[in-house]
């Protein structure tokens, strides 16, 4: 019998699905759920699993070898880092206590060596980091501090060696780092800066660079809000003092002001380095002729209106602002001049006026040190002397007057309305280029409470 050729029956098939595809298709469903059907019928047909027989194999493993890295073990040894605040309390012994060090000898050496004495001499609250050995021993302890050169910090190390401990003192440069962050105001700028963790030296800042344009004493607002972008200054990653606002934005009473810090490149006509300062985003100074106050920005406890004299026990007018600040506060001179007197003067006490152009004066009354003498030029933000309560004064603060032509006016006014200096021609363009990345950053502080950028 002979087979048909595979072409005579593929072609009739392929012509059949060319003409009838519908029909084909359902056949072909048809087929395969009646091989379905045909499977789940068939699939009980199979043995009961617990029928079947059950075989056991045993087969003998040998162990690894494991005894030269239980000796590796034995000899581990691992070391313990912490670190812990100082107290006014404390004594070497309670310092290593909760450091959770158990050495008798290093307790010792703490009280005797001259330079380990300074972990618990001066004021307290210092971070102390402590290396330990497994078994509670000290192997190394480090504290750092910082020093009067704002580029540099301290830092004490006292350290087990083969002949005991020693000690010594490293100086080091801080590693700048920028961060970031927002805040609004509820009661004043400082609870609002203590929400968002900024330091203080941060808020002082903001304060002293948007101060010729809003009153922070008087002026804010339930709701204000503030940007800032600022520099911390760490030691071993620990921040150790504030660094410069970079940059900052304000909304006080619905009205956003920013600021910039800019330094232009090249030296000056005496070849020191140009100086730098702070800017709106649009190239404006925010440098005016004059400061807004003579303190860093503190409360002011008598502004400039009419007040009940607390010594003559009558009401009169309070031609000046007076600033409570505790006793040896910086006073410093709002803007460049002349002294004019500087000595003793009735109810001023120790007192330094300050002659400036256009017939403009300055007082600068109760100091406790005066730090100037008559005929001195002076410029402005220079110290001239310290905050007291000598003269007509129930407590430590200064008073502080502005005067035009033997007026007395309002600093605060006076501070608003003097002149401002533009960036450079010359450096706009270099200006341009970073207040546009300022931009971003002040984009990205509005959107964090706080964090780092390094």
């Amino acid at each position: 019998m002979r087979l048909p050729e595979p072409s005579q029956i593929l072609l009739p098939l392929a012509d059949s699905l060319r003409r009838h595809p519908k029909r084909v298709a359902a056949s072909l469903a048809v087929l395969l759920l009646g091989t379905g059907v045909t499977a789940f019928g068939v699939a009980p047909l199979a043995p009961d699993a617990a029928l079947l027989p059950v075989r056991q194999v045993l087969e003998a493993v040998e162990p690894l070898p494991t005894q030269a890295q239980t000796d590796l073990l034995s000899d581990f040894r691992f070391k313990l880092f912490r670190t812990e605040s100082t107290r006014s309390s404390d004594t070497a012994d309670t310092l290593l206590k909760r450091l959770n060090i158990d050495d008798s000898a290093a307790a010792a050496f703490l009280r005797s060596d001259a330079n380990a004495r300074l972990l618990l001499t001066g004021r307290a609250g210092k971070n102390v980091t402590a290396e330990a050995s497994d078994s509670q021993q000290l192997l190394k302890l480090s504290m750092r501090w910082p020093t009067d050169d704002e580029t540099m910090f301290k830092r004490l190390v006292v350290e087990r060696g083969a002949a005991g401990f020693t000690s010594r003192i490293e100086t080091a440069p801080y590693v700048a780092t920028t961060r970031l962050s927002s805040g609004v105001i509820q009661t004043s700028l400082f609870a609002a800066t203590d929400e968002a963790r900024i330091p203080d030296g941060v808020a002082v800042q903001v304060a002293e660079i948007f101060s010729s344009d809003i009153d922070f004493r008087r002026a804010l607002r339930k709701g204000d809000r503030f940007n800032v972008v600022y520099e911390s200054l760490e030691a071993d990653g620990e921040p150790l003092r504030t660094g410069r606002v970079l940059s900052t934005e304000f909304v006080n009473a619905g009205k956003a002001y920013q600021a910039m810090w800019f330094q232009p490149p090249g030296t000056d006509a005496t070849g020191a380095a140009n100086k730098g300062g702070y800017y709106t985003l649009d190239g404006q100074s925010l440098r005016r002729a004059y400061l807004s106050s003579p303190v860093e920005f503190s409360r002011i406890s008598s502004g400039f209106s009419m007040r009940f004299h607390p010594i003559l026990q009558k009401w009169r007018a309070h031609l000046g602002t007076d600033f409570a600040s505790p006793t040896g506060t910086p006073a410093r001179t709002v803007g460049d001049g002349v002294v004019e007197f500087s000595g003793v003067q009735n109810g001023y006490g120790n007192v330094v006026f300050v002659k400036h152009r256009n017939g403009h004066e300055t007082v600068y009354a109760h100091l406790s040190k005066l730090m100037v003498q008559k005929g001195q030029t002076v410029s402005q933000g220079q110290t001239i002397g310290l905050v007291g309560s000598t003269g007509w004064a129930t407590g430590p603060h200064l008073h502080f007057e502005f005067r035009v032509n033997g007026v007395h006016q309002d600093p605060m006014m006076i501070a608003k309305q003097s002149e401002t200096i533009p960036v450079a021609a010359t450096s706009m363009p270099l200006f341009r280029e970073l207040a546009a990345g300022v931009k971003t950053q002040l984009l990205a502080a509005a959107t964090i409470t706080q964090t780092r950028a390094e």
